[in-house]
């Protein structure tokens, strides 16, 4: 017996069980909920790093203060026929309080607000690092609540920084929360939905709708302490999910723990109203397996040929997206009108685009949708970086114009990115191998912030960049085998054997399986 019919067999079972039932409704509705926290976490600098309007207090050695005539808002150096004051203080808009307004993040430290973005970057790297080793060495579940717990601890925390060094260690491990997040949530899931089903899940717009809730709950607050607060406060009920969320079956037949994957396939069968399918065979199946210690690393990814390549070109569209959404997404100051509704807009663009790739991803398959909308955002972001650099009427609405467009397409792009990576990889490594696209994809987000304060000096370079990058992602894309219509791989071995659902041999459980 070969990996190819463990594979085969797990995904009948769960098809026996009910691929996409009130077991699934359940378990994929809780994870989903982790996407509010993320979400809120990571976009936070949009909002916590923008600048309010602000003037100089001006004065002289004695520290009397000199009122100027005329606008002087928002200058750091005085008029030249005052050259003998400095600024004692300045002065925020109370309206709007952000890190900027708290810690006086202007002049000659306007700087670190986008380091501290890109600190935060940067701590979605080490979690996506760590989290792809941790997710298939101890289960997808740790993993997923320590991500919780992570990001709960650490935004009570950020919301007491006393200085700006504080506040950006802890946006650290802000981003080592939604870095573990993001690498564990989507296998996770998917390991629960039969092949038909899992990509409806990247049609259910979770993501875009709570990224846009917080331009409202931004607009309602105005204060990065609150924000941070409300985060913490929406992400405590989700650690009591423990108790409803079971460990992935797929995970435990790959660690050879057939007894546990049993309990949990019974538990699938009996919530969705189907009698338990017969697994006599499953334990005879893995114990026909090659033995190994199944403590898999980044290593054994890459030196499997196969894998090696496909996690090469799969990279170039991780490393893209990561930029080209978030430089988007952080410069929303470049775009005119109001900064929560640019905020929101950003967000919900992405729900009609999801609902494209879903149908797409059905008829074209998951490899050409992928291609399509990394295409369409190179096309969109070219034009934004043209029009920011030419003089003509309509500029300011062309560019928010059509940078909607290039968000939407990188929206729609990077979900199909991620059903078509996890379906790449094999069980025992699929979180490793998911790992390291979110690494990388973490390099390009780190990029995004110090492209963004670039632009404001030298203009259309942030959107140029966008697209260029979604270029040679969609000439890459193109080189990736496409996985529709073909059931998950569990082992190393079953990834070196062809097992895709389209030969005559497979007709009957194709049609058992998808249709």
């Amino acid at each position: 017996m070969s990996a190819v019919e463990l594979s085969f067999f797990l995904e009948e079972t769960l098809v026996k069980c009910g691929g996409f039932g009130v077991f699934q409704l359940l378990v994929v509705g809780s994870l989903c909920l982790g996407e509010i926290s993320t979400a809120w976490s990571i976009l936070m600098m949009t909002f916590g790093g923008a600048i309010p309007n602000w003037s100089c207090e001006w004065g002289n050695q004695t520290s009397n203060i000199v009122h100027i005539n005329g606008t002087q808002e928002q200058t750091c150096t005085p008029p030249s026929n005052y050259s003998d004051l400095s600024c004692l203080r300045k002065v925020f808009d109370p309206s709007l309080n952000t890190i900027v307004s708290e810690f006086s993040l202007v002049c000659d430290l306007d700087y670190i607000t986008q380091t501290i973005t890109t600190i935060q970057m940067g701590g979605l790297l080490v979690g996506s690092l760590a989290a792809g080793q941790f997710g298939d060495r101890f289960g997808r579940k740790p993993t997923y609540f320590l991500s919780l717990l992570v990001l709960l601890v650490s935004n009570l925390i950020a919301a007491f920084s006393i200085n700006w060094q504080m506040f950006a260690v802890m946006r650290f491990f802000i981003g080592c929360g939604c870095g573990i997040y993001l690498t564990v949530h989507l296998t996770y899931k998917i390991e629960f939905v039969s092949g038909k089903y899992r990509p409806m899940l990247l049609a259910v717009p979770i993501w875009s709708i709570f990224a846009a809730s917080y331009g409202g709950v931004s607009y309602l607050i105005h204060d990065w302490f609150y924000l941070h607060i409300a985060t913490a406060a929406v992400t405590f009920p989700q650690l009591f999910t423990w108790w409803l969320i079971p460990e992935s079956f797929r995970w435990l037949v790959a660690n050879d723990q057939v007894v546990k994957a049993e309990e949990v396939i019974r538990k699938i069968a009996k919530f969705n109203g189907n009698p338990f399918p017969d697994t006599s065979r499953l334990k005879m199946i893995v114990k026909s397996l090659p033995q190994d210690n199944n403590n898999y690393t980044y290593f054994d990814v890459l030196k499997n040929p196969d894998l090696l390549k496909k996690s090469i070109l799969l990279a170039v569209g991780w490393i893209s997206c990561g930029y080209t959404y978030y430089a988007i997404s952080f410069g929303v100051q470049q775009l005119s009108g109001s900064l929560y509704l640019n905020m929101f807009l950003l967000s919900i663009v992405e729900v009609p685009s999801l609902l494209l790739a879903w149908f797409f991803n059905h008829c074209i398959g998951r490899k050409w949708t992928t291609f399509m909308f990394f295409l369409f955002v190179a096309a969109t972001g070219t034009t934004v970086g043209i029009v920011q650099i030419i003089a003509t009427q309509y500029k300011f609405g062309l560019i928010n114009g059509f940078a909607l467009a290039s968000k939407l397409g990188v929206g729609a792009g990077w979900a199909c990115l991620m059903l078509l990576t996890t379906e790449s990889y094999p069980t025992v490594v699929r979180n490793i191998g998911y790992g390291i696209q979110n690494t990388v994809a973490r390099i390009g987000a780190m990029v995004a912030p110090q492209i963004v304060y670039v632009s404001q000096s030298t203009t259309g370079v942030m959107y140029f960049l966008c697209g260029g990058l979604m270029l040679l992602s969609a000439v890459c894309v193109a080189c990736v085998p496409d996985t529709k219509e073909r059931v998950l791989s569990d082992t190393m071995e079953t990834n070196k054997q062809k097992h895709a659902v389209n030969g005559k041999n497979n007709e009957a459980f194709q049609k058992t399986s998808y249709l």
